[in-house]
């Protein structure tokens, strides 16, 4: 089985771009401690969101149903991921009243995008509205937290399971109902054993699509709060990508804090790379955007000229990389990727 692991970093100037609850009347971003030590983050849900909102518009979502109030809401999709890819890939529970239960795992994982270099104090961003009030009336006052970080956080494409439902098992393994599973059997899923449970799974050709879907969707992100105030480009400024067969991910520790300032390592990369090179399917694909982190992204080339030049590194703007990558999918260049081959 081969996974798609590594890292995506983010590039955030003077944003806000997801946050907490606030405290009287200042927003706050969210963050984390570690020791005294402040991180700010974007959470794994917000940029699952981000991805999710930044697929084409041709691409029909899932629908969402709301029950109940309070304590008792309830919000889930539909539960097709023969019919919508928003589904296939994030996952979903639908556990209705009297039937009709079922559950996906995600297929892509996302950790937390955390900032790499701790923030010694969140800036206070402090305003009034007073438009329409008389001369010396109270404004309304408010303030809000923002910061300016390289944030980065681990991701994980499980390729085989792309398309692929279980419809047998324990729990709330199953991913389709019985007639989800009925109606996606007749529109041409085909019945499979996948990982010891019985399942359907789409043809290949779909399969393909909405990998590179995804993989150009990751290329072109937009979202976040504070949009506003705070406008910031939130595509991802480097992905880190790699084929590896069993899905351990050697690639979490690339970004680090050197020096005080967010650093990637070409030594850790390489020494990874010799590491796992009996589990990686193919050259690891390092996505980096011109000018993030300074001049980093020309010294890494020349550390990294040896690998460069041997074809297990390709290095090259995000876009381009993973567009072509996209491209190698959909024209079935890769098609081992998606088979459920034992690590």
């Amino acid at each position: 089985m081969t996974f798609l692991v590594g890292k995506i970093a983010l590039d955030v100037d003077a944003g806000a771009p997801n946050n907490g609850r606030g405290e009287d009347n200042v927003g706050v971003v969210k963050k984390l401690w570690v020791g005294r030590d402040v991180h700010p983050y974007v959470s794994a849900q917000a940029f699952r969101r981000w991805v999710r909102d930044s697929m084409p518009a041709t691409e029909e979502r899932s629908a969402v149903t709301r029950k109940g109030s309070g304590a008792k809401q309830q919000a889930y999709t539909e539960g097709r991921p023969d019919r919508y890819l928003d589904d296939d890939l994030f996952g979903y529970m639908v556990a209705v009243k009297g039937g009709g239960t079922c559950q996906r795992d995600t297929v892509f994982a996302t950790g937390t995008l955390v900032a790499v270099v701790p923030q010694k104090g969140l800036a206070k961003d402090f305003g009034t509205m007073s438009r329409g009030f008389d001369a010396g009336e109270n404004p309304v006052i408010h303030e809000h937290e923002l910061y300016s970080a390289e944030l980065a956080g681990d991701v994980l494409l499980d390729l085989p399971r792309i398309g692929t439902f279980e419809t047998d098992g324990s729990g709330l393994r199953i991913a389709l109902t019985a007639d989800a599973a009925k109606e996606a059997a007749s529109a041409g899923a085909e019945q499979i054993s996948f990982r010891g449970f019985s399942a359907l799974q789409l043809p290949l050709a779909e399969r393909r699509r909405r990998a590179a879907v995804l993989l150009r969707t990751l290329t072109a992100v937009r979202g976040g709060a504070k949009q506003a105030l705070h406008y910031g480009d939130r595509t991802p400024a480097l992905i880190l990508l790699g084929a590896v067969r069993g899905g351990v991910n050697p690639f979490t520790r690339m970004l680090a804090l050197r020096d005080g300032r967010t650093s990637f390592s070409s030594q850790v990369l390489r020494e990874e790379i010799a590491a796992w090179r009996d589990e990686l399917d193919g050259p690891v694909r390092l996505g980096w955007s011109p000018g993030f982190l300074g001049s980093q992204r020309e010294t890494v080339h020349t550390d990294l000229a040896a690998e460069i030049a041997d074809g297990l590194v390709l290095l090259d703007h995000p876009r381009v990389l993973f567009g072509r990558l996209a491209d190698e999918i959909e024209n079935g260049v890769h098609d081992a990727w998606f088979e459920d081959r034992k690590a």
